[in-house]
């Protein structure tokens, strides 16, 4: 899959194999490949995952030259992932491995017993080696393929310790190593498989075929073949197989595996749902209006895949440190060979000693500890209808400080309703409400603006005698003009009027703006209806607006508060008396009304030099720059435009605003939990090299706590597929 960044870049996400071991110093090396490879401008590659992420000019590069790079490196390319086969797959390779794990705990249980109980030694070596071959296959085998792209991991550390127990006459020791090393590897396979599994259940939602009604007569067709304007029925108990609205009947629908609403949602004509939801009651007669690959539930699925080849902060830099770190305690272990050798110690006990500083400085609870994490986020995010579109914008989340708010569509219910059509009384012998209405409304008809669907809807429910306009203009943020027969139609704010006809003489302004005052002390979104004929401008009127706050704004900003938000900010292009009624009502500290888009990103520029780490909330095409130039931005997904989706960083797949919270509180979690995973990884790590470098301990007791430390940050990261608000 393929997503445009900008006119020259994209990114792509290509789907590899899959490797077990603990190290990703072969991701490195493959990464470091595929930068050198003209056109590359960033690249996030995880064996553990199974993905590669590219970000690339496409002037310069492609996709399939991109894969063909990948392949150079005889890394295998799934062409068709995330299907039955490949987690059936994947389910099998877990299987062998676990019987490869008991197979060594018995090989290592038969050598022990036999030598303890001075047994036949052919039955001694036997189980050893039993417990060597299969305790070390996955390990010794993702060691050759690292050292294959000339570098080092984890495994060859474990694989070299093993081996040099066996050297000196510590089989058993080896063969716990191993077997230990081997379990903690199945251990994070399924962890990690887990938390895969959880988002990759997404795709399971998607219907393959829909009941299409095609002169009059139902047939069912693969929901690729289905295409926009079709009609398809769902009777209670079915899957909703595509994006649509509603044209006949009611019902409830169940959304939560899409928005993570808790309770189903009723429907009727008119009403808008999304593929892959549930209908729950009634018999719906659904008008297709998007095709399959671009449904809601297919532009998540591509996310998701986005979002687990995108690296956390916290991730990245163990990455890098993993190859030099492993080389360290190579080059530690033979100090500790080689100085004691040189002071006159014995080779046996001397060797002992750096094969257990070995076990006990392998990093392996440190590597595990953040995609263990992270990607659990991910998947309890995407449970509660959160995408977070990359490990990265989990920790930015824990960070944050200040919020601001987009207000139409956002903290209100962006159904805007025309309350008012006011026509000035000089105006009134030729011109009648209805007939300012049809005006507005031919002028709107080109607009995407919530203010002019709330127009067309008014003269559509009047049943209204709309005209044709030609040459639509529009000045963002403060209106819209067009032609009408012989004259010029212009609809705006004061701001439209002060500046975009500043060099007109307009008849009527100063009272249409004292009237435009009045109506906004209500509480009401106002604009000015004027006429140009010729060199004449002239007032004809008024139209008013409401709009309703959503439900339980005022406690989502309260739950803010209460995780140390400092700074809660309203952004808008209403005017500023509409806005400051809105804030004082839900508990707003600042509110910036009548902003052009542009205005909107400096303020978010200005929050940030202020605050640091300020996230966006907002839906609409003028958000998008702001939502990319805070730390973290939010869209609303039910109501959001496509571009806000793809520009955000965080999508909420339905309008649920107290969903914000939980984004700052599950990041605030994650956080705690990557340095809880740290502070037991490393603090593991320096008390047993610490202990060994002063008073030594036995090569079991290395083993025992090595792998303890990694299976215990492996199950504390996933207690984050639980986690509620």
């Amino acid at each position: 899959m393929t997503v445009t960044e900008s006119p020259s870049l994209s990114t792509c996400t290509v789907q590899i194999e899959r490797r077990g071991g603990r190290g990703e110093a072969g991701a490195r090396a493959l990464e470091r490949h595929l930068r050198d490879t003209p056109g590359v401008h960033d690249v996030d590659v995880s064996f553990r995952t199974g993905s590669a992420r590219i970000t690339y000019d496409e002037s310069v590069t492609s996709e399939e030259r991109l894969r063909e790079a990948v392949r150079d490196r005889d890394v295998s390319i799934e062409d068709t992932p995330d299907t039955e086969t490949d987690e059936a797959a994947s389910r099998s390779e877990l299987r062998q491995e676990s019987v490869f794990v008991g197979l060594t705990l018995f090989g290592m249980v038969t050598g022990f017993a036999t030598g303890w109980l001075d047994g036949p030694p052919l039955l001694m070596w036997t189980g050893y080696g039993a417990a060597y071959v299969f305790g070390g296959w996955y390990g010794l085998k993702g060691a050759v393929e690292t050292l294959r792209h000339r570098a080092v991991d984890i495994d060859l550390l474990m694989i070299v310790a093993a081996i040099g127990a066996l050297s000196i006459g510590a089989p058993f020791e080896g063969a716990m190593l191993l077997f230990l090393f081997s379990l903690s590897n199945t251990l994070q396979h399924y962890a990690i498989g887990r938390s895969r599994r959880a988002i990759k259940s997404l795709i399971e939602m998607r219907p393959d075929e829909a009941q299409i009604l095609r002169d009059g007569e139902e047939v069912t067709v693969p929901i690729d073949d289905v295409t926009v304007g079709d009609v398809f029925i769902v009777r209670p108990g079915d899957k909703i197989p595509l994006d649509g609205v509603v044209t006949s009947g009611e019902g409830t629908v169940d959304q939560a595996s899409l928005t993570g609403e808790s309770v189903p949602v009723p429907k009727e004509s008119g009403d808008e749902v999304f593929g892959g939801t549930i209908n729950e009651s009634g018999s719906l007669e659904i008008e297709v209006t998007r095709q399959a690959h671009e449904s809601a539930i297919s532009r998540l699925i591509n996310m998701v895949e986005n979002a687990q080849s995108e690296k956390a902060p916290t991730q990245r830099l163990i990455d890098r440190l993993e190859q030099p770190y492993v080389l360290g305690v190579f080059a530690l272990t033979i100090a500790a060979i080689a100085i004691p050798l040189g002071l006159g110690s014995g080779f046996t006990s001397t060797f002992y000693r750096a094969m257990t500083l070995m076990v006990a400085a392998s990093p392996c609870a440190v590597i595990i500890s953040t995609p263990a994490a992270v990607l659990s986020a991910i998947a309890s995010g995407g449970r509660q209808g959160v995408l977070f579109k990359g490990g990265e914008h989990v920790e930015a989340a824990a960070q944050i400080d200040a919020v601001a708010f987009d207000k139409t569509g956002t903290l209100t219910q962006g159904d805007t309703q025309l309350t008012d059509v006011l026509v000035r009384e000089t105006a009134a012998e030729s011109l009648t409400d209805d007939g300012l209405l049809a005006l507005a409304a031919a002028v709107q008809a080109r607009s995407e603006h919530h203010l002019a669907r709330a127009t067309m809807t008014a003269a559509d429910e009047l049943s209204l005698d709309v005209p044709d306009a030609e040459r639509f203009q529009s000045a963002a943020g403060k209106g819209v003009r067009a032609d009408i027969e012989a004259r010029t139609i212009h609809i705006g704010n004061r701001s439209y009027f002060r500046t975009v006809l500043e060099n007109a003489a307009i008849e009527g302004l100063e009272p249409g703006l004292d009237r435009l005052q009045t109506l906004e002390a209500e509480g009401k979104t106002s604009v000015i209806v004027a006429q140009e004929d010729g060199d004449d401008v002239t007032v004809l009127g008024w139209l008013a607006f409401t709009d309703t706050v959503r439900p339980g704004v005022a406690e989502m900003i309260t739950d803010l508060r209460s995780l140390g938000v400092e700074h809660i900010v309203m952004l808008t292009g209403d005017n500023e008396r509409v806005a400051q009624r809105i804030a004082e009502e839900v508990g707003i500290d600042e509110v910036q009304a009548e902003l052009l888009p542009e205005e909107k990103v400096a303020t978010i520029e200005r929050l940030v030099d202020q605050h640091e780490n300020v996230a966006m909330v907002g839906d609409g095409v003028n958000d998008a720059p702001a939502l990319a130039t805070a730390t973290l931005g939010i869209a609303m997904g039910g109501a959001g435009t496509d571009v806000a989706l793809d520009t955000a960083d965080v999508v909420l797949m339905g309008d649920d605003l107290s969903k914000v919270p939980y984004v700052l509180s599950l990041g605030r979690k994650t956080r705690r939990t990557l340095t809880i995973n740290l502070a037991i990884a490393f603090g593991a790590i320096a008390l047993m090299v610490g202990t060994i470098l002063l008073r030594g301990i036995p090569l079991p007791l290395a083993v025992v706590g090595h792998e303890g430390s990694t299976v215990l940050v492996s199950l504390n990261g996933l207690r984050l597929l639980g986690y509620r608000d």
